[in-house]
């Protein structure tokens, strides 16, 4: 069954993102991920629980695979960078 690694980001220091984004993409396909959406246009129609700012969404073979990834050394080390650059809520959501 096929997951999703959903991320809210508001940039912080978006020159220093720009470096991570450039180092995760290549680990995201190393674990089988596919971006489906990366900041694109956002019409927010309802926010009672949550008001979304930046959202990227990416596609797992399987949520075991985003865990993977999520928790890879590699990507670890590329983590740091991100959570330098900005403010993150980040789940795995499993789909269809």
């Amino acid at each position: 069954m096929a997951a999703y690694l959903v991320v809210d980001t508001d940039l912080t220091n978006p020159e220093m993102y720009e470096s991570y984004k450039l180092k995760a993409k290549p680990l995201v396909e190393k674990h089988g991920g596919e971006y489906l959406a990366r900041g694109g246009k956002l019409t927010v129609k309802e926010s009672k629980l949550w008001s979304p700012t930046r959202m990227v969404l990416i596609r797992f073979p399987s949520a075991a695979d985003a865990e993977t990834f999520y928790q890879s050394d590699e990507y670890q080390d590329v983590l740091k960078i991100g959570l330098q650059s900005a403010n993150r809520t980040l789940f795995i959501l499993e789909g269809l």
